[in-house]
């Protein structure tokens, strides 16, 4: 852990609480993409978030500082992010259907000096995100934690609370799923 990120915890611990909103604003983008990729959903990635500081603010007497203070963060989103998917379900899957939305915003083309790189952008995500969604749990979790978070091993294995050998496993699994479903590419 940095001694940067022990020192603020330290201070909030001891009674300073903006020290927390230092670790919000330097963690806080970082998290929001985390559980965006988690959960296919703007505001519930928001929700997710700010339910994981608020829960981590809660819960920091009990941070032992053996790990790296984005790694426990992590790991309450995570759980805050299961279970919002648990109960969000049915509700999801009846709306999405009805109003024929997929999750999907589309990119502000005036991001892009060119347009067809935004075009072709956009249609290479929304294949990736469309592929992601039919990954089981487990292998997109891994897949996302690892590839497009660039997490370590030791780091997702203490996240999910499995061995690192599974999350080897899963990794493996998850890529070769992942490349079946996105198909033969003309590169």
């Amino acid at each position: 852990m940095s001694d940067d990120d022990r020192r603020l915890i330290a201070e909030c611990l001891g009674g300073r609480r903006d020290a927390f909103g230092d670790l919000v604003s330097r963690y806080q983008a970082r998290l929001y993409n985390a559980a965006l990729r988690l959960v296919d959903n703007p505001e519930d990635a928001a929700d997710v978030a700010q339910d994981a500081f608020l829960n981590a603010y809660q819960s920091l007497h009990t941070f032992k500082g053996d790990a790296e203070f984005f790694t426990w963060l992590y790991r309450i989103a995570f759980n805050t992010a299961i279970s919002l998917k648990r109960k969000k379900r049915a509700v999801v899957s009846l709306d999405a259907s009805m109003n024929g939305d997929h999750g999907l915003e589309p990119d502000d083309p005036s991001e892009y000096t060119r347009p067809g790189v935004a075009l072709e952008r956009t249609e290479e995500e929304g294949l990736l995100h469309a592929a992601l969604t039919r990954l089981s749990g487990e292998h997109r979790d891994v897949l996302v934690m690892k590839d497009i978070e660039g997490m370590k091993y030791e780091e997702i294995a203490e996240i999910l609370g499995v061995p690192i050998g599974t999350i080897r496993s899963r990794l493996h699994r998850a890529r070769l799923e992942l490349r079946d479903l996105l198909g033969p590419r003309d590169d």
